[in-house]
């Protein structure tokens, strides 16, 4: 059976991250993508998230809280592109993941954009681990969606096949632009300047 973008992106965290990893959960959301990474990185692993709506952060914890997995836990209340300074310089990525668009049942108005996640995307792409995983469930049915969908897509076509490998899943014949799943892994050490 054919998952949906957001199972099998978590089908590929499961293959992906390990005991101890430190993991980003760049779009916090209603918490459902931190509560998964929780087994998976382990007591010794850590998540940290990341939301601009303050609903979405206190929804999360909450939810981690009664899970108890709070301590494996860090929760920010700022946008997805400052989640770099939030780590040690040393420190590499298991695994990211983005869920752009807008929080279900909140205001529709208050989306990811395309700069930030563009942003997000080239400051934390070279953190993965070698094997690591970014993965972005898209959502495009809105107006910021369609242009960020543009960027996104524009940004990863250009990343060096020896370096990333990118995959692009989604279902080609449903209606209302279905979200589609862009799974980036990094395939060795890339130099930065």
């Amino acid at each position: 059976m054919l998952e949906r973008a957001i199972t099998y992106s978590h089908t590929l965290l499961r293959h992906t991250v390990k005991t101890g990893d430190t993991v980003i959960d760049a779009t916090v959301g209603k918490g459902n993508d931190t509560l998964f990474l929780a087994p998976l990185v382990g007591q010794t692993g850590h998540i940290h998230g990341f939301d601009v709506q303050e609903e979405a952060i206190a929804i999360t914890k909450e939810k981690c809280l009664q899970a108890g997995v709070l301590e494996q836990v860090s929760l920010h209340h700022i946008g997805h592109e400052q989640a770099h300074t939030f780590l040690e310089p040393d420190c590499e990525l298991g695994a990211v993941i983005y869920n752009l668009g807008y929080l279900p049942g909140s205001d529709k108005r208050i989306t990811t954009m395309r700069e930030s996640t563009l942003t997000s995307i080239d400051t934390l792409l070279p953190r993965l681990r070698v094997g690591g995983l970014m993965l972005l469930v898209v959502y495009s049915g809105h107006m910021q969606g369609k242009d960020e969908k543009e960027g996104v897509l524009d940004y990863v076509m250009t990343l060096d096949q020896n370096a990333y490998s990118v995959l692009q899943y989604g279902f080609i014949n449903q209606k209302n632009n279905p979200p589609f799943l862009l799974a980036i892994e990094k395939r060795k050490h890339v130099q930065t300047s």
